[in-house]
């Protein structure tokens, strides 16, 4: 376990809560002094796929829920259009683009954050909290030499402030299509070995490309290396048959170990990070829910991922410490329908608009790459039926909720991230000034205020792989105003070239100005 002092819990856990007795144990009537945290994160989810952010097309009542009990917030944002930036920038409090090799991350990839850096698992940890990760994880695991997935699989969460770890590794459509818990692969058979590769085919797997007759879901392009459930996916693997995950279990899986968490923490104060497959591809929600949305099986996962949201607050709710329990729900990027698969994600999505009005999506510059649902919910504390414009980013959670829990981040970590604990909590309407968006081939834009900036990138204009979605590239620089335009329509840099000017100087300002963390 890492060690930092955090100096000034007392203190700031009497201004926080007064009423409390200042102490990390429950008082006489039960009722814990600091919240406990379920940070709920999606996969692939669209600003505009909740009802509750105005969707259409399927019903989302348990999110909703969250939403009426709290604050939904319309400006608030992954670091990332891609999923492994994002998760390293709301772990560590740094934005990923400062971290060379954080894309996306190989299924066989090494551990991507340095175990000396102070991660959001530490906020919790230093402050006494049991911390847990369950779900997909997509951050590397082991040394330099990669996973030893028939060894120990160090380090990993555990190393970054996690007591406990049940992990899909990579993502649902990488290989080894495994759970990990803890340090080890789930229910391996140590006679039948787990091999990968992402270079070159082991074993005598068969691959989608060479046998499609052999699958149940047909890729639309890539995905069609090794079949595991009738699926191909991307990288090759062999052994490991007793170890393998049946898709449509993966979401009640994810549930049942969440739940197993909160029953063993519920009467000490916890931090669980909930991390969804749901709606990342291949989209296989269980049987329960196929055909439930009418839009495929993107629409029925996102009906799964409502429901995972409904079993944790009864979870909460059997407990009697839901009001004692700050829910965060987000999601790492922003949405794509056909991202590898023939699942009529496009063909079925009628007047559904994952994208809510906005421009891009998954992989994009444009805001519907980064800016993706986020409601903050906490009953009796932060005020009901609440929506917010405040300026907010992932990346900053790190030094909001340290500020909530009253553990001091180290001198030197967390480089990137601001302390917006009223705005979190629906006190202050006012969030950040300016906050950084990664998109692929790692183009960075910048937006202060109600401005935007694209910088010229002579890239493709749509993603090259066959995704529908815009990159948002253009050799001239663009500048829109995102109140007045939201959905990106109007490039205003003829019209404001100071403003397009001071905005690159900014933007380059903030790249070169945060150190590396301290070792």
């Amino acid at each position: 376990m890492k060690q930092w002092a955090a100096s000034g819990l007392c203190i700031c856990l009497i201004l926080l809560f007064p009423s409390c007795h200042p102490s990390d144990q429950t008082d006489d009537s039960g009722r814990l002094p600091t919240p406990n945290v379920v940070l709920i994160y999606a996969d692939d989810l669209g600003y505009g796929d909740l009802a509750c952010y105005g969707g259409t097309g399927v019903a989302t009542p348990n999110i909703d829920a969250l939403a009426r009990q709290g604050t939904r917030f319309t400006r608030a944002y992954a670091s990332s259009a891609t999923c492994t930036p994002s998760r390293y920038s709301m772990l560590t409090g740094r934005y990923a683009f400062r971290t060379p090799g954080t894309g996306v991350a190989p299924g066989d990839a090494s551990l991507l954050i340095d175990t000396s850096y102070f991660t959001l698992a530490d906020v919790f940890q230093q402050a006494g909290y049991h911390t847990g990760i369950v779900g997909k994880w997509h951050l590397g695991l082991g040394g330099p030499d990669g996973p030893d997935w028939n060894g120990i699989l160090r380090p990993g969460p555990l190393e970054l402030g996690f007591d406990y770890a049940f992990l899909i590794p990579a993502t649902n459509d990488r290989v080894p299509c495994v759970f990990v818990e803890d340090h080890a692969v789930v229910g391996l058979d140590p006679h039948d070995p787990i091999r990968v590769s992402y270079r070159e085919k082991v074993g005598e797997q068969p691959t989608g490309k060479a046998h499609p007759e052999l699958l149940r879901m047909h890729p639309s392009h890539g995905h069609d290396q090794t079949i595991v459930n009738g699926i191909s996916r991307i990288g090759y693997m062999t052994g490991g048959q007793e170890a393998l995950w049946r898709d449509e279990d993966i979401g009640d899986t994810l549930v049942s170990k969440s739940v197993q968490f909160i029953r063993a923490n519920h009467t000490q104060p916890f931090f669980l990070f909930l991390s969804t497959v749901d709606v990342h591809v291949p989209r296989t929600p269980n049987e329960r829910f196929a055909g439930t949305s009418g839009m495929g099986p993107r629409g029925d996962a996102i009906a799964e991922l409502d429901w995972m949201v409904g079993q944790i607050r009864s979870e909460l709710e059997r407990y009697g410490i839901l009001d004692q329990t700050l829910i965060l729900f987000s999601s790492d990027n922003g949405p794509v329908t056909d991202d590898g698969y023939q699942d009529q994600s496009d063909e079925l999505l009628g007047d559904h608009q994952p994208r809510g009005g906005l421009r891009g999506g998954k992989y994009s510059a444009l805001e519907a790459g980064t800016r993706i649902p986020f409601i903050a919910s906490w009953p009796g504390r932060i005020p009901a039926d609440q929506t917010s414009n405040a300026l907010m980013s992932q990346v900053d959670l790190v030094r909001s909720l340290a500020a909530l829990v009253g553990t001091t981040v180290p001198e030197g970590q967390a480089t990137d991230s601001e302390e917006q604990l009223p705005a979190l909590l629906g006190d202050s309407a006012t969030g950040r000034i300016q906050l950084i968006q990664e998109a692929i081939q790692h183009v960075l834009t910048y937006v202060e205020g109600d401005w935007k900036y694209i910088p010229p990138h002579d890239g493709p204009r749509m993603v090259s792989w066959g995704v529908a979605n815009e990159t948002g590239f253009d050799a001239s620089p663009q500048l829109y105003h995102l109140s007045n335009d939201p959905g990106e329509q109007f490039n205003v840099a003829d019209q404001y070239p100071e403003q397009v000017k001071e905005m690159a100087a900014k933007l380059e300002a903030l790249i070169a100005q945060s150190p590396q963390a301290s070792h």
